[in-house]
């Protein structure tokens, strides 16, 4: 399919919204990311990278890019209820009213001094956050606003996607009210919960018409004991484990950690169930059926239930790949940090207007499930 968009993915990670685009045709121009093995996963894969910090980089330096899609990382505040997590969501509030009172004419000198004050924060990771806003702004101050924003993380991140709306909306965007998107409700064989921006460009050069919207699930939504048939009939129904690995076999998977310390309480989900999140320490859970241990999943098997291709070339920054020894860890984690491909089809699509036909025939193109 032709499309005028091309991405700029900061936070690429190894490559998740990045294969999501390459899956409906859009080019990526680069993807930033500093992690040294999630850049070589991404360069065994084929994809535009650029190996360093997005916050030494600007817009300009991308040019030919039209479209700005990330997930910036969020440790210091994603757990929002603690006193340290809320300190950090104020400050974050803070520094994007900043942002936002920025003026053209000043605007280099204005950045710098935010970029300066971000610096003493006591957790400098906190004002990653804002990276995206930064370079949504910084474009539209150089007179070539982004056609569209999408910005992805955890849960918590939610409130600071409103106040980013709420900006973006001031700037001359349109926004869909940021939202919670259930990965298996768009064929991912995983529970996950992800929070949503879209905001697309509605000033003059706007190539893209209407308010922009969360998408629509395609399939039904888990719950423990329901059947998956049963609840919409307008909705697949949610995609298993077995469905998505192509095993014959008969498992359950025990999550690596317990609930209050307690391995009783340890998460435990069968074949026959969508996967429980896949964390970066998913590699630990074990496989059982019954008293009968049967070992883990191997990284590949993550990687599917992440809804990355079986032969996705994961890789440490050394060139291990995923049967190297002592890779198994740090492979792990960059499957756990992903976006699932998938479910970024569905997010691009629906921020870029590609037609429910398109996404469909795209998806039934990479999936056989």
């Amino acid at each position: 399919m032709s499309t005028p968009f091309k991405i700029i993915d900061l936070f690429a990670g190894p490559g998740g919204l990045d294969m999501a685009a390459k899956a409906l045709g859009i080019p990526v121009v680069t993807g930033i990311e500093w992690d040294e093995d999630a850049c070589a996963t991404r360069q065994a894969a084929g994809l535009p990278t650029v190996p360093g910090d997005v916050r030494k980089y600007k817009p300009a330096q991308f040019q030919g890019a039209n479209v700005l899609v990330g997930g910036p990382p969020c440790q210091t505040f994603t757990v929002a209820g603690n006193g340290e997590g809320r300190a950090a969501l104020d400050q974050v509030f803070e520094f994007a009213k900043r942002y936002a009172a920025v003026q053209p004419g000043q605007h280099d000198e204005e950045f710098e001094a935010i970029r300066r004050d971000l610096k003493q924060l006591s957790d400098e990771r906190t004002g990653l956050v804002l990276e995206p806003l930064r370079w949504a702004l910084e474009a539209l101050i150089d007179g070539r606003p982004y056609q569209a924003i999408v910005l992805e993380q955890v849960p918590a991140v939610l409130p600071v996607w409103e106040a980013f709306g709420e900006i973006l909306k001031s700037k001359g965007y349109a926004v869909a009210k940021p939202g919670i998107l259930h990965t298996e409700e768009f064929g991912v064989p995983q529970t996950r919960r992800r929070a949503i921006l879209i905001a697309r460009w509605a000033g003059d050069g706007a190539q893209l018409k209407g308010d922009p919207e969360l998408p629509t699930p395609s399939h039904r939504r888990y719950h423990k004991g329901t059947e998956r048939h049963a609840g919409d009939s307008c909705r697949l129904p949610w995609v298993t484990m077995q469905e998505a690995l192509g095993r014959g076999d008969s498992f359950e998977v025990v999550s690596n950690y317990g609930t209050g310390g307690d391995p009783k309480a340890r998460g435990r989900r069968r074949y026959n169930e969508p996967s429980a999140t896949v964390t970066g320490k998913a590699s630990r859970n074990k496989l059982v059926w019954g008293e009968q241990p049967l070992g883990t999943f191997c990284l590949t098997e993550l990687g599917a239930l992440q809804t990355f291709p079986r032969d996705y070339p994961w890789r440490r920054h050394n060139g291990d790949d995923v049967h190297a020894p002592g890779a198994r860890s740090v492979i792990g984690q960059q499957i756990g940090n992903a976006v699932p491909p998938r479910l970024g089809m569905h997010v691009l699509a629906s921020a870029l207007n590609i037609c429910r036909e398109e996404l469909e025939a795209a998806v039934k193109l990479h999936y056989d499930y």
